[in-house]
């Protein structure tokens, strides 16, 4: 993906020094050392967010440029903590619309995904912004318009959504067992909700949207989240044994 803001990036990397050469990047400072991509977001990331020469509006696309060009996590952990920091918060339209571009293009977005899922979800007080953000709040255009890129981005936020509570989802997810083609990343935030640490989900609930959901029968997992949803078990860590049992 070469897009004006990872160009853009690029060029303020190259005013301080730092380019690829060969396939690999270097420091002015250091020629004969190559740099990992790692290095550079650890090095260069939060840099972005005291360039005096940029707005915030800015700063934020600028962040995002590098999270393309250098595609490392940790660029979207210096973007959570500028905008949580004591110089945020960022400007909502330009922090989300980032997220927003990146969930919808071709291009793989485990960098934003993993953010979403680490960072945003599972922290409960950003996690309901976070989900309106990035799909909860234009889940009626999803319905509506059903576009590949509104439909990639609904699939990547409900696949990593298991951290968001329930009673923020609950709609989302009701709405989205209208939609086939977005089954099986329900089916993945659903039992994503039951397996990890801070997964949250309404057994009740969640069972009545498998029964609604097209979903083959042999599908992994199936029958087990089926089973200890029936049985009233809200998460794994709180009964370690229950899945065993379902297996």
């Amino acid at each position: 993906m070469k897009t004006q803001a990872m160009e853009n990036a690029r060029r303020w990397l190259a005013e301080r020094g730092v380019v690829k050469v060969n396939g690999g990047w270097v420091d002015a400072q250091e020629p004969d050392r190559q740099l990992t991509a790692n290095e550079i977001a650890h090095s260069w990331a939060g840099e972005v967010f005291t360039d005096e020469f940029l707005d915030a509006t800015e700063q934020v696309r600028l962040a995002f440029g590098l999270l393309d060009l250098l595609d490392d996590y940790w660029v979207t952990c210096e973007i959570r903590f500028a905008d949580r920091g004591p110089g945020g918060p960022l400007p909502a339209d330009a922090l989300w619309d980032g997220y927003r571009r990146r969930l919808e293009a071709k291009q793989d977005a485990e960098a934003v995904t993993y953010s979403l899922w680490a960072d945003w979800f599972e922290d409960h007080n950003t996690a309901a912004t976070a989900f309106a953000e990035v799909l909860g709040n234009d889940i009626g255009r999803v319905v509506a318009e059903g576009s590949t890129s509104l439909l990639r981005r609904a699939d990547r936020v409900l696949a990593c959504s298991s951290p968001v509570p329930w009673p923020v989802k609950q709609g989302v997810y009701d709405t989205v067992a209208r939609l086939p083609a977005l089954h099986r990343p329900l089916f993945k935030g659903l039992l994503g909700g039951y397996h990890d640490v801070y997964g949250d989900l309404e057994p009740t609930a969640a069972l009545a949207l498998l029964a609604r959901m097209e979903l083959p029968a042999d599908t992994p997992h199936l029958a087990e989240l089926r089973s200890v949803l029936a049985a009233g078990h809200r998460n794994h860590y709180r009964s370690p044994s229950a899945w065993d049992s379902a297996v």
